[in-house]
């Protein structure tokens, strides 16, 4: 015991850190190390100060609150060795979910609260929803790639029944590059139809896809392909 005594909570206190009711009942009764209670209480207080979408904390953000860190220890690094311990006791308890993910550096790993949001916000990163970044708030969201069916829409026309199940089928033949470059060569030419797009295609899944000068495939580049008896025959759809 260190002889600290709390003065009490000031009058009018509104802030407040939400623990769920299952703790007292499903996890207070269990703990028995003190590193761990602290831990894991202050897991629910951090996580609530985040502001993102997906919420998660890492060995730095603990170590660089000097509040927390002087509750853990005698001095930083007797302090780091209790954390990183209380860290596998709540990994193991499963009070924490953990992922690790590549860094420039190496890997790091990310901790989660185990509840519906910490548990789809490793969903999310599994499938590639969400980056972490090393910003102070280290979130970026990897932005929704457009559907072939949008992107056709907003390039080349209306989509009908018929067009839509070919491009379907196109999405279900081609990598999505391939599609988004054909339509891009397409508008490129100014020659908007899905039979121009599909003739890009069918060359470059019999010839490969032409080395480009740039970034991205080119119109410039694609169209002498094009030049055939198939395509010449009909541009209309």
């Amino acid at each position: 015991m260190n002889g600290h005594r709390f003065s009490g909570f000031p009058k009018g206190e509104r802030e407040m850190t939400s623990v769920p009711t299952r703790f007292f009942s499903d996890l207070l009764p269990y703990i028995d190390d003190l590193a761990e209670l602290k831990l894991t209480l202050y897991c629910f207080w951090a996580l609530q100060q985040r502001e993102s979408a997906y919420r998660y904390l890492r060995l730095r953000d603990f170590l660089e609150d000097s509040t927390f860190v002087a509750g853990m220890g005698a001095n930083p690094a007797e302090a780091e060795q209790a954390i990183q311990q209380a860290l596998a006791r709540a990994l193991n308890r499963e009070t924490l979910l953990a992922v690790e993910v590549p860094t420039g550096e190496g890997s790091e790993t990310l901790y989660f609260m185990n509840t519906e949001r910490g548990r789809r916000a490793i969903e999310a990163l599994q499938r590639g929803d969400w980056q972490p970044e090393s910003a102070e708030y280290p979130i970026r969201l990897v932005p929704e790639r457009p559907t072939i069916f949008a992107l056709y829409e907003q390039n080349i026309g209306a989509l009908t029944p018929m067009l839509a199940e070919l491009l379907a089928d196109a999405e279900r033949t081609y990598p999505y590059e391939w599609i988004v470059a054909a339509i891009r060569a397409a508008v490129e030419n100014n020659r908007r139809s899905w039979r121009y797009i599909e003739a890009i295609l069918r060359r470059w899944a019999v010839d490969g896809v032409p080395k480009p000068r740039s970034s991205s495939p080119t119109a410039p580049e694609i169209d002498p392909y094009l030049r055939g008896s198939y395509f010449e025959q009909n541009d209309s759809h």
